[in-house]
């Protein structure tokens, strides 16, 4: 089995507890910078509308072909859809509702690593793995940890070994609208070692748990999650808006460095989250903040977290998963940012032209 250094995640968003979707401000409140001064970049294509399906996260994986795919996960029909990532065609749907292997029950998180996708399956407590080009099951875990898995992030630790961060977003009460009292928040985030070997059957090894527990930076309600191991970052949204929906920074060991996005950086839910590589530690975090009638895609840069911007598209809304495919295809030379649009398609933004509207880095759009 083939695991490759080139790494899509799809980093992963979308409301554990719906609220309704704030409608955007007259200006930012993190900048100060008005709504009608903020670029907005035509989406380069826009696919059709699946309203059933409500998608919700996104991953990319490049074909031996010389193509490039998007995989999003279809939270209500309870299967993933294949796009074509340079035309916006939608080329196949994969699964069904079930909990035997290759079936899915409200599938949300998704990473692809190598030639392996990962899925995160709320309903079916696990985390469910195949191998593409065929999306063959290989193996599936968790179900002895997880309760409500929603994102997840992969990282590749030694040839054959990668770890795996899941968002547990278990809630309490009749409704499953209640955030856990403090004391089992230490259960928000599991970690996992994925060992595959060619002609063996994948290892998996549970290596526990974090989440800070005090009041201040308890992660209430999780579930985009991200990371970068260059910084030793991990970045994880908390979408309660009834406390303070913000970014969280731990380390990859689950450490809570005390960091997290300034109160009014968002103005609706932090959903999906991706690293934009432009070097081997330069760049930018993407973040989408859910909005109507516009989402607002926000940019900080990849060490400090510094503000570097923000952007809209002309009309997609409501974003839940992002996926940022940083190598070139032959309709991006420069790669390519896709977002999901309210729950029904997908679009895409040329980064060439991200790169440029904000004034950042010429080596994020070579």
């Amino acid at each position: 089995m083939r695991i490759a250094l080139l790494f899509a995640a799809a980093l992963l968003a979308g409301c554990t507890a719906h609220s309704p979707r704030p409608t955007a401000p007259e200006a930012d409140a993190m900048a100060g910078v008005a709504a009608a001064d903020r670029p907005v970049i035509v989406e380069a294509w826009r696919s059709s509308a699946h309203a059933g399906d409500e998608l919700d996260s996104l991953a990319t994986w490049p074909t031996p072909e010389g193509g490039t795919w998007l995989i999003a996960t279809a939270k209500r029909t309870h299967q993933l859809r294949v796009f074509d990532a340079d035309t916006g065609a939608m080329l196949r749907t994969v699964g069904a509702r079930g909990a035997m292997p290759g079936q899915f029950d409200r599938p949300n998180g998704i990473a692809v690593h190598g030639d392996l996708v990962f899925v995160a399956e709320r309903d079916n407590h696990r985390v469910q793995v195949l191998s593409l080009p065929g999306f063959t099951p290989l193996a599936a875990f968790g179900a002895d940890d997880l309760r409500s898995p929603y994102g997840l992030w992969v990282h590749e630790t030694a040839p054959d070994a990668l770890e795996v961060y899941v968002t547990d977003s278990f809630m309490d009460g009749a409704d499953h609208k209640q955030v856990p009292d403090f004391t089992r928040l230490d259960q928000r985030v599991r970690r996992y070692r994925f060992e595959a070997h060619d002609g063996g059957s994948p290892k998996v090894t549970a290596l526990g748990a974090f989440g800070a527990t005090d009041a201040q930076s308890a992660l209430r309600i999780v579930e985009s999650i991200a990371g970068d191991a260059a910084h030793d970052q991990l970045l994880i949204a908390d979408e309660d808006l009834r406390h303070n929906a913000t970014v969280h920074v731990y380390t990859l060991e689950g450490a809570y460095t005390g960091r997290a996005l300034p109160a009014g950086t968002f103005d609706a839910e932090p959903e999906g989250i991706a690293l934009w590589s432009c070097s081997v530690d330069g760049g930018y975090w993407i973040v989408a903040d859910q909005l109507r009638p516009r989402t607002v895609f926000r940019v900080f840069e990849r060490a400090q977290l510094a503000p570097a911007g923000s952007f809209t598209g002309t009309r997609v809304a409501a974003t839940d998963g992002i996926a940022l495919h940083p190598a070139p295809t032959a309709r991006f030379p420069a790669g390519a940012l896709f977002a999901v649009d309210d729950d029904a398609s997908v679009v895409a933004f040329d980064l060439r032209e991200v790169a440029t509207a904000l004034q950042l880095d010429p080596d994020c759009s070579r």
